[in-house]
């Protein structure tokens, strides 16, 4: 079972918080004193930070900086400041996601599992997609003993897809991705990469779990 840190001063906040996740089966851990809060959040083992940056005695912003300096725990910032400053200051201190209060619970609740999904393929080195195996240490494909390897652009273009499986995926969104990730790639070499992809899925007789969706973009079946 996952387990979720809150770090919130508001107790009617916290407790809503803390119901709410443990309904939708996560383990939950509050912090309610910010004295040495930092120190007290690196004691607790958990797998993801829902951090106030409004905190008395404590700065948020501080607070996830030197988080970052230790620990790549995923950290959601939960804030009634919505300033534009504040939010870039969150984000380039390490916050994965920034949140204004109030806010819909059930979008926090896809943001969390989205993270912890996203960390959970980050620390695995094979993951099983059933049809096959993609290798993340050595960014290649496997199935039935044989090995198919993956340029940098299409291990990225795959992994990308396996994260998001039955979900259609834009190709604006991947193109943002792979910008982000320091691919810089434009629309001919995306339909490049990508059929370059189903050739090797092929090699598997899996082309057609990469499918294309007119106007919408690709989605893994």
């Amino acid at each position: 079972m996952k387990k979720i840190l809150i770090v919130e001063d508001d107790e009617k906040l916290r407790d809503e918080l803390q119901i709410f996740l443990k309904n939708n089966g996560y383990e939950v851990e509050t912090l309610k004193k910010f004295d040495n809060t930092v120190q007290d959040i690196l004691k607790v083992k958990c797998n993801l930070i829902l951090l106030d940056i409004n905190l008395p005695g404590a700065d948020g912003e501080y607070i996830c900086k030197e988080i970052r300096k230790v620990s790549n725990l995923p950290i959601i910032i939960i804030t009634s400041r919505d300033s534009e400053i504040d939010e870039l200051l969150s984000i380039n201190y390490g916050a994965d996601h920034y949140i204004t209060k109030p806010f819909n619970i059930q979008i926090l609740l896809a943001k969390i599992s989205s993270l912890l999904r996203r960390t959970t393929l980050e620390n695995t080195e094979k993951i099983n997609v059933g049809e096959f195996i993609l290798n993340i240490s050595k960014s290649l494909i496997e199935k039935d003993g044989k090995e198919i390897e993956l340029t940098k652009n299409e291990f990225k273009i795959l992994k990308y897809l396996v994260e998001r499986r039955e979900k259609i995926v834009s190709r604006d969104e991947l193109m943002d991705y792979l910008w982000e990730s320091e691919s810089f790639i434009d629309d001919n070499t995306l339909t490049v990469n990508i059929t370059r992809l189903r050739g090797k899925l092929e090699e598997f007789d899996l082309k057609e779990l990469l499918q294309t969706r007119r106007g919408q973009g690709y989605i893994l079946i």
